[in-house]
């Protein structure tokens, strides 16, 4: 089969097309027939080792596909040959064939195209996870979403709307800024490139204060750290929630003594390894994402759809931040 394989660390273009061996169904796994891949900038650092994971070499990136089983390993129930899936991966997505734990597989409905179902777990997991398990969000709340116009980011602002919080989206730009205004966000924070000084971190707070009112924001949602995680702090609730979901802008330095003056929470969002530790719990998340899919209140936001021998184009634009929404990779029809 084929596989877009990282043999050397590197960026996108050290990635290779290859010829590997058709995977097999071991204890408790199924084969999924790959139609789509999602990308995710999970996919931008493994193929650089600056991920949590560092998988032997050579491997595949890509974190979550959808696609049709071909094969059901010993003990394997509630599936059968030829269902439609989506399935979360870890790396290995970008493949022809992948085996995966039938714990990470959830079936999908016929009207739900494949591009779209492969957008759906990591994001939205990630976000559900993140917004009710470390956030508590609960209805009336503020929620500030730092980078909301991006794949996790934009399942924050529609789950936080689905949740019933005045939601203010935080972007680089005006169309990123509309984008998330069609998502659902009620208000709209448009902030510079970092790196900050001090003045421009002082400014950047006081956006952030006049976004989200005198109260402050009950729960932030960070996607983006940096430069851009102190000025967000300043802006939190007595008591709030800052969710540490990712760091595309770098890792965050933050000055302790803002959590003693907002007595406030900071509080990390590891969601693979929350899906690893309590399946059930993560189960339950997706069914209820399924359930809001099906009700009209999200819907993945596929922005841009490549050709398998293009993959490496797509986790180079996600690496340039150039994403708005998902990009998927076709593998297959």
């Amino acid at each position: 089969m084929k596989a877009l394989m990282s043999t050397k660390v590197g960026g996108p273009d050290s990635l290779e097309m290859m010829d590997v061996d058709d995977p097999v169904a071991g204890k408790g796994q199924v084969v999924i027939d790959v139609k789509a891949c999602s990308i995710n900038y999970p996919d931008v650092l493994i193929i650089q080792d600056m991920y949590q994971f560092k998988p032997p070499r050579p491997f595949a990136p890509g974190g979550e596909v959808s696609g049709v089983i071909a094969e059901i390993g010993e003990g394997v129930t509630g599936f059968q040959i030829g269902d439609r899936v989506a399935s979360t991966t870890g790396h290995g997505g970008l493949v022809e064939k992948v085996a995966v734990d039938h714990n990470s597989v959830f079936k999908i409905p016929d009207s739900v195209s494949f591009e779209d179902a492969s957008a759906l777990i990591l994001t939205y997991g990630t976000s559900i996870h993140a917004l009710v398990d470390r956030g508590h969000i609960k209805e009336g709340d503020t929620l500030l979403v730092l980078g909301a116009s991006g794949g996790v980011g934009i399942a924050a602002v529609e789950l936080g709307k689905a949740f019933g919080a005045r939601v203010v989206a935080a972007v680089s730009s005006e169309e990123k800024a509309a984008f998330a205004k069609a998502a659902g966000a009620d208000e709209t924070v448009v902030y510079d490139r970092a790196p900050f000084d001090k003045d421009q971190s002082k400014a950047l707070a006081g956006q952030f204060k006049a976004a989200v009112g005198p109260n402050g924001a009950d729960v932030i949602y960070d996607a983006v750290g940096g430069d851009y995680s102190e000025p967000a702090v300043r802006s939190i609730a007595w008591e709030g929630r800052f969710l540490v979901v990712g760091f595309p802008a770098g890792i965050a330095k933050l000055p302790l003594n803002l959590t003693l003056l907002k007595s406030c929470d900071v509080c990390g969002v590891f969601w693979g390894a929350y899906a690893m530790r309590d399946p059930a719990g993560n189960r339950s998340h997706i069914n209820r994402l399924f359930k809001l899919w099906g009700q009209g209140m999200i819907q993945p936001r596929v922005s841009e759809v490549f050709d398998f021998a293009d993959a490496g184009k797509a986790i180079q634009k996600m690496a340039d931040r150039g994403a708005i929404g998902k990009l998927v990779v076709k593998v297959s029809d």
